[in-house]
C-alpha cells in the first residue's frame, strides 16, 4: 500500500460519506416505487381522456426519475463494491454522480412549470405571467449556470471549494416551491362558491398543495444546513438524492388528488347521487296525438322525480379538474 493510500486512510469515515449516500440510494428506491404507484393511478384514472399536456409531463417525469435512480446507484456501485478497498478513486467524481446533476435540472424545473400552468387556469392573467418569469430566471438563469460549475469539479475536494453553488441553487428552487405553493393557494380561495361540498373539497385540496410545497421546501432547507454544518461529509448529498424524488412525488400527489380526495366528493359525484330519487328529469310538454306507448312510459314516472331547472350549475375549474355543486339546480 502507498504512503499516500495511508495518509488517506484516517481522514475518510465511510459512515458518513459513502454509508450516507447508500442510505440515500435506499431511500430514494423506495420513493420511486411510490412514484410508480402514483404513475399508475393517473393512468388509471385518465385512461379515456387521450394523450394530453399532462400524461406527457407525467411520462417525461417517470422516465428521467427512472434514470436519476439508474445513475445514484452506478454511483453507489462504482465506489463501495467496483472500487472497493481502493481508496484512491474515492477521492475522484464518477461520471454518473456528475450526470445526476443534469437530470436535477430537467425534472425540478419541469415540476415548477407545470405547476406553474396549473395557475394559469384561474381567472387572472397577470399572476401566471409573472410566476412564469419567476421560475424561467431562478431555473434558467440561476440553477443551470450553477450546476454546470458543480459539474466541471474532478475531485470531492472541490466540491467543498463550490458550496455556495449548493446554497444558490437549493435557495432558487425553495423560494420556486413557495411561489408556486401560494398562487396554487389564492387561486383555490378565489374560487370558493360558496357552497358546502365545493368548498370542503377546495378546502382540502388546498391542504394537499400546502403539505407537499412545504415537503419539498423543508427537505431542501436540510440540505442547505446540513451542507453549513457539515460540508466534509455527503449527508447533505443522500438528501438532494431525496429531493429529486419528493418534487416527483408531489407533484404526482397533486395530479391524483381528485383520486385520493374521492370519498370527500361522493356528495357530488357518487352513483347514488346521479341515480337516486333526485334525478334531474326537466318537465317537457307532449302533444296530445302523441303514440300511446310514449304516453304509458311517462305516466310510470312519479311526479317528485320531476325537477325544475331554475339556476345555472356551479363549477370551479381547478387545473384539469371540473368540480359542480349540484345544488345549484333548485327543485
Amino acid at each position: 500500500m502507498s504512503s499516500s493510500t495511508q495518509d488517506l486512510l484516517p481522514q475518510i469515515n465511510l459512515g458518513n460519506t459513502f454509508g450516507a449516500l447508500l442510505i440515500g440510494v435506499a431511500l430514494s428506491a423506495v420513493l420511486f416505487g411510490v412514484t410508480n404507484v402514483q404513475t399508475f393511478i393517473y393512468f388509471q384514472t385518465h385512461k379515456d381522456t387521450g394523450m394530453t399536456f399532462f400524461k406527457l409531463i407525467v411520462i417525461w417525469l417517470w422516465i428521467f426519475d427512472a434514470l436519476h435512480l439508474a445513475l445514484v446507484v452506478h454511483c453507489v456501485y462504482y465506489y463501495l463494491v467496483t472500487n472497493y478497498a481502493n481508496f484512491n478513486a474515492l477521492t475522484e467524481i464518477v461520471w454518473s454522480l456528475k450526470l445526476q446533476l443534469i437530470v436535477d435540472v430537467l425534472i425540478v424545473p419541469t415540476v415548477h412549470l407545470s405547476m406553474t400552468s396549473l395557475v394559469s387556469k384561474g381567472r387572472s392573467r397577470v399572476l401566471p405571467a409573472i410566476i412564469m418569469c419567476i421560475v424561467v430566471v431562478l431555473s434558467g438563469g440561476v440553477t443551470v449556470p450553477v450546476v454546470l460549475v458543480q459539474y466541471r469539479c474532478r475531485l470531492f475536494q472541490d466540491v467543498v471549494t463550490t458550496e455556495w453553488a449548493t446554497y444558490l441553487t437549493l435557495g432558487a428552487v425553495t423560494f420556486d416551491d413557495i411561489l408556486i405553493a401560494s398562487s396554487l393557494c389564492y387561486l383555490l380561495a378565489t374560487s370558493r362558491t360558496g357552497f358546502s361540498s365545493t368548498d370542503s373539497f377546495l378546502t382540502k385540496l388546498l391542504g394537499y398543495i400546502i403539505s407537499t410545497g412545504c415537503l419539498t421546501s423543508i427537505c431542501s432547507i436540510i440540505a442547505v444546513i446540513a451542507c453549513a454544518v457539515m460540508p466534509r461529509n455527503f449527508i447533505f448529498l443522500s438528501i438532494e438524492f431525496l429531493v429529486t424524488k419528493l418534487y416527483v412525488n408531489s407533484f404526482m400527489a397533486l395530479m391524483n388528488a381528485r383520486y385520493y380526495l374521492q370519498a370527500g366528493a361522493d356528495s357530488v359525484g357518487s352513483p347514488k347521487f346521479r341515480a337516486g330519487r333526485n334525478v334531474f328529469h326537466p318537465e317537457l310538454r307532449i302533444p296530445a296525438l302523441q303514440d300511446e306507448k310514449l304516453q304509458t312510459s311517462r305516466t310510470d314516472v312519479s311526479d317528485d322525480a320531476v325537477l325544475h331547472i331554475t339556476r345555472p350549475i356551479q363549477a370551479v375549474k381547478v387545473g384539469n379538474c371540473m368540480i359542480v355543486d349540484a345544488r345549484g339546480l333548485m327543485a
